[in-house]
């Protein structure tokens, strides 16, 4: 099971809390996922007052308060510490936005969050791209979770870049690493915790499918048969084929 700042979580799907047809959904939704952490924004949870605070509190999973939305440095740390004060919880999903249109963050603004919010006593999950520089100067700032995206949020691509996905899980092999953002399908899930990976978010991918219950159920099997898959040793693609039946012992015509 992943372990986070130290907290070993049941599950290694962590979900998203935004946009699903209603509240009972919702609930529904993060029961058939078996989801060990539910990520919420403050803004949201303000839209929807206590009856929303009421809902995620008695999801049954630990919550992790986003900085969703924020473009600043200053905008995220003031909503890192409301949601602190809100949901008594040292965690913080950071995201600093650079990009309106992919939604691609901002690391320059990230790392001076982060470096603030460390310094702070946040245990901060880092919202960042698979740059290695990037996720070695987040680490050096405090940060003790690295949270790459697979694809912009909300796609559905799943992962854009294998080969710097890989290399990040190669480069630090310690530290927990979840794929945030892009997942599409279970496949794509799968595919993040056959590289390695400890942990997969999403949100979109579940509450905006035709059946949000059903997809959360198959998000769930997904990330469970993935991390199986990895831990089981796969074996490496070949260029060539190769037989699965040993010829040696083969009857011969004469």
């Amino acid at each position: 099971m992943p372990v986070f700042y130290g907290t070993e979580v049941e599950s290694a799907l962590l979900l998203g809390t935004a946009q699903y047809p209603s509240p009972a959904i919702l609930a529904e939704a993060f029961r058939a996922s078996r989801a060990g952490i539910a990520t919420v924004s403050l803004r949201r949870e303000q839209g929807g007052g206590q009856d929303f605070w009421a809902l995620v509190a008695g999801l049954g999973a630990r919550l992790l308060p986003n900085t969703a939305g924020c473009h600043t440095v200053k905008e995220a740390v003031t909503t890192a510490h409301m949601a602190r004060e809100l949901f008594d919880t040292r965690w913080i999903k950071l995201e600093v936005i650079g990009h309106t249109d992919t939604l691609q963050p901002d690391v320059f603004a990230l790392l001076e969050a982060a470096r603030i919010l460390t310094d702070e006593g946040f245990e901060v999950f880092p919202y960042c791209t698979e740059d290695l520089t990037v996720c070695g100067r987040l680490l050096d700032a405090g940060c003790a979770v690295l949270m790459p995206w697979g694809a912009p949020i909300g796609s559905g691509r799943g992962l854009n870049n294998l080969w710097g996905l890989r290399a990040l899980r190669a480069h630090f092999p310690e530290v927990p690493l979840v794929v945030d953002a892009g997942i599409g399908l279970p496949s794509h899930a799968a595919q993040a915790m056959e590289l390695g990976f400890d942990a997969v978010l999403l949100n979109t991918a579940v509450a905006k499918a035709g059946d949000p219950v059903a997809m959360a159920r198959a998000m769930a099997l997904a990330v469970e048969a993935g991390r199986a898959a990895c831990r089981a040793d796969p074996m490496e693609p070949r260029d060539m084929a190769a037989p699965s039946t040993p010829v040696i012992g083969k009857a011969f015509l004469a």
